[in-house]
């Protein structure tokens, strides 16, 4: 399955479309956003953390090899490497040496229900985004702006100037 950018993951993971990183026997097929200005070993820890949290991936389940990725994705394998070294330090992976990597813990997951209600109105959300005109980067740009400000708001820590922010700032 696809986890990142780009809506619902497809049933078969091993598509070898270009900008995928699928193999046989592994629930996860990697892509890369080369202008989103996140570095690629953090690309596809995000994309780990996220396959996770959505209840794509869990604990047996395999990554792609190290050298399936690099093929895949034309990138280093010291890329990936670190990649997976970051998620074996947090304790949600672990290498076997000749089987593989494999997931060994979980993030807590959004509960199916709640997804499937959520990702609905995110549809209908992007739908309408698209038809005002905003682009991708857009949509990205007013997303993570409205969410670091829902949580310095829901913090208590937004204010400008000792007043706090009002709906119609538009600061990114």
């Amino acid at each position: 399955m696809t986890i990142g950018q780009g809506g619902s993951p497809p049933i078969d993971a091993t598509d070898p479309s270009p900008g995928g990183a699928g193999v046989p026997g592994s629930p996860i097929e990697f892509r890369l956003e080369p202008a989103s200005g996140v570095p690629t070993y953090l690309q596809l820890v995000h994309q780990v953390e996220h396959a996770l949290r959505l209840g794509y991936l869990k604990p047996g389940d395999q990554l792609p090899k190290v050298r399936d990725v690099v093929a895949s994705l034309a990138i280093n394998p010291n890329t990936v490497s670190k990649a997976y070294r970051e998620l074996e330090n947090k304790g949600l992976i672990v290498g076997r040496p000749g089987q593989g990597t494999f997931i060994l813990a979980t993030l807590t997951p959004v509960l199916l229900p709640e997804l499937t209600g959520l990702r609905r109105s995110l549809r209908g959300w992007l739908a309408e985004a698209d038809t005002a005109g905003l682009d991708e980067s857009g949509i990205v740009a007013l997303v993570a702006s409205e969410l670091r400000d829902f949580y310095e708001r829901r913090n208590g820590t937004r204010t400008r100037g000792g007043a706090a922010d009002s709906e119609t700032e538009g600061v990114a």
